[in-house]
């Protein structure tokens, strides 16, 4: 529960304001549990600037004007480990060097062959990332997407805008990851599953068992040898195999 009380107030202290959203839920929503409420409020606090600061975000900018605006905004709204590349050689090589938990990427006014080199270091880093661009168009902003971009800011380079982009960023990442997860974890069961079938179904046809024998003799293989079903069932069906 306080975790998605957490996460609903991560989201509205933009549009409240920190301290302000605290008072508001201090003397409003619980009235009375001020003690407790302030308690809380204080770790909550506590545990985003510890977040910030152990946070590594790499800029990725070739105008230092530009990318000194970013690295302003980040220090000021308490991200402490800010690194910063200028070139853009060899820049998946060394995106993937430094290993950064954020990437922001200011292109300004890119190209199209700008576009589709960042577009080739966003595949290759799974990170949360934010573009910045000062225009742009939805053929544009959908190839972003694809490309794994989190945040994509049109017109929007003020170190005020910042923070909230960032972690904006972050939230959306930590939401489609955990959504391909689930979809990465339900293809594998699935791709399992039609295994463990067809390693029954020889075994039925094979060795005239019935789907229940089938199905136990798999299992038991499996927990004598220490080794999943799935691996078990395409033991099977090698075997098999090699004897035709």
């Amino acid at each position: 529960m306080l975790l998605l009380i957490a996460d609903f107030l991560h989201h509205l202290h933009h549009l409240y304001g920190l301290y302000g959203l605290y008072g508001h839920i201090k003397n409003g929503i619980f009235p009375g549990r001020s003690g407790k409420i302030e308690a809380w409020w204080k770790r909550f606090v506590k545990a985003r600037r510890m977040e910030r600061e152990g946070l590594n975000i790499l800029v990725i900018d070739a105008n230092p004007d530009r990318a000194a605006i970013l690295e302003q905004g980040l220090v000021e709204a308490g991200y402490a480990r800010v690194m910063t590349i200028h070139s853009m050689t060899n820049l998946t090589e060394r995106v993937q060097a430094l290993a950064p938990d954020v990437v922001i990427i200011d292109l300004a006014n890119p190209d199209r062959d700008t576009l589709e080199n960042m577009f080739q270091v966003t595949r290759a880093v799974r990170r949360p990332i934010v573009l910045f661009v000062d225009q742009s168009d939805n053929t544009t902003i959908a190839a972003a997407i694809e490309a794994g971009v989190s945040a994509y800011v049109v017109d929007g380079l003020r170190k005020d805008r910042v923070r909230p982009i960032v972690e904006i960023a972050i939230s959306r990442f930590a939401a489609f990851d955990r959504m391909r997860r689930e979809r990465d974890a339900a293809v594998t069961q699935l791709a399992e599953r039609k295994v463990i079938e067809k390693a029954k179904g020889l075994l039925m046809e094979k060795r005239q068992m019935s789907e229940n024998e089938a199905y136990t003799a798999l299992r038991q293989a499996a927990m004598r040898q220490n080794r999943r079903m799935v691996d078990i069932a395409g033991s099977v069906i090698i075997a098999f195999e090699m004897e035709l």
